[in-house]
């Protein structure tokens, strides 16, 4: 393992890549490696990119890959997949879309596969991230699966959001899910070349000023409409970029908004300056280390829970399963306190602790 780590380190793609799968295979050594690779971390820019399915995602990560290596950026690339129902693997339908770099060194792409996790992303994700930034990667781009009103676990791994949209799936906006929209930093419209594109961005733009004024105590003058009608046209890059660079003003910040055609390119090197411009504002303000030190804290919650789960699932609890299910089941004991007896009989103590400076 520590021959691994070394080639890591070094930026071997196959050590990256050997390791990643171990981390998906919840392998003991290999968590204890991520305690060796801690001090190369933590200079990447994580770059999260979410969206309903069928935003084009994928095919827009692939032209930021084009995008940041044209600035002498390494990138590493993770996206989460659906599993396979017959294997427990991605279906790997992400990774087909960006091919055109698999012969390029300095670009590292990866599918992880859900198996499981609700929120958008993957239990190995966080640590799959470690790897890539120990390894040298400039940039690494997350791209979830397609996310609904819960799926927003992205916000708690990436320094950057990127929240896509589409016209023409159904909803004028739909992004406009609770808690959503909150998690955004960048808003992108992709495939702006459809009908309706403009209408999107005005009604997101509507939305986002409604929510600045509300952080702010403000009271919105009317709704939606009355903040399209104030302000019909569409912002272009150069003033979006202005107000992101004029955020810490009296007026409430209002995110972003930008128009991309993701398979002819348009729009994407303005997308990817704005993301280099995002990271270098979060760093200048000290917003990118309380960020980070949020991810920290809910890595460590996942965690916990994830070793807890594990415990519940030791054989020698079966038993207790059983008892308290069938005390619930003949009304002798409520479900509350059958779960409070549950969890105390969680073997903790006898749990087994490594060490991972060993």
């Amino acid at each position: 393992m520590n021959e691994l780590v070394r080639r890591c380190i070094e930026g071997d793609v196959r050590a990256a890549a050997r390791l990643i799968t171990l981390l998906e295979n919840q392998d003991r050594d290999a968590y204890a490696a991520l305690y060796r690779l801690k001090d190369h971390s933590g200079r990447a820019q994580i770059i999260g990119i979410t969206g309903p399915p069928g935003a084009g995602k994928s095919t827009l990560v692939d032209k930021l890959i084009t995008q940041f290596r044209a600035r002498g950026l390494k990138v590493g690339v993770l996206a989460v997949d659906p599993s396979s129902p017959f294997s427990g693997g991605a279906i790997l339908g992400d990774r087909l879309r960006m091919q055109g770099h698999a012969t390029d060194p300095a670009v590292f792409i990866r599918s992880l596969a859900t198996r499981g996790s609700l929120g958008g992303i993957s239990k190995a994700t966080h640590a799959a991230i470690r790897v890539l930034d120990a390894a040298g990667y400039d940039i690494v781009l997350v791209e979830t699966v397609g996310v609904g009103q819960s799926e927003i676990d992205i916000v708690r791994v990436a320094d950057t959001v990127v929240l896509v949209s589409v016209p023409g799936l159904g909803d004028d906006i739909q992004v406009i899910k609770a808690g959503i929209m909150e998690i955004g930093d960048i808003f992108v419209v992709n495939k702006a070349d459809r009908d309706g594109a403009d209408r999107v961005v005005r009604e997101l733009r509507a939305m986002l000023e409604m929510q600045a004024q509300l952080r702010h105590g403000q009271t919105p003058l009317g709704g939606p409409d009355t903040l399209v009608a104030r302000d019909p046209d569409f912002m272009h890059h150069t003033e979006l970029v202005s107000e992101l660079s004029h955020a810490g003003g009296e007026e409430p910040f209002i995110p972003p908004i930008l128009k991309t055609v993701a398979e002819t390119g348009a729009g994407v090197p303005e997308l990817a300056d704005t993301l280099i411009h995002h990271f270098e504002r979060l760093l200048q303000t000290g917003e990118l280390e309380r960020k980070r030190r949020e991810s920290i804290r809910y890595q460590l919650s996942r965690f916990v829970f994830d070793e807890i789960t594990h415990l519940l699932s030791l054989p020698e609890l079966s038993k207790v399963w059983d008892d308290l299910a069938q005390q619930v089941f003949s009304r002798t004991l409520d479900i509350y306190s059958a779960g409070m007896a549950l969890f105390h009989s969680i073997p903790i103590q006898g749990a087994t602790h490594e060490d991972p400076h060993a």
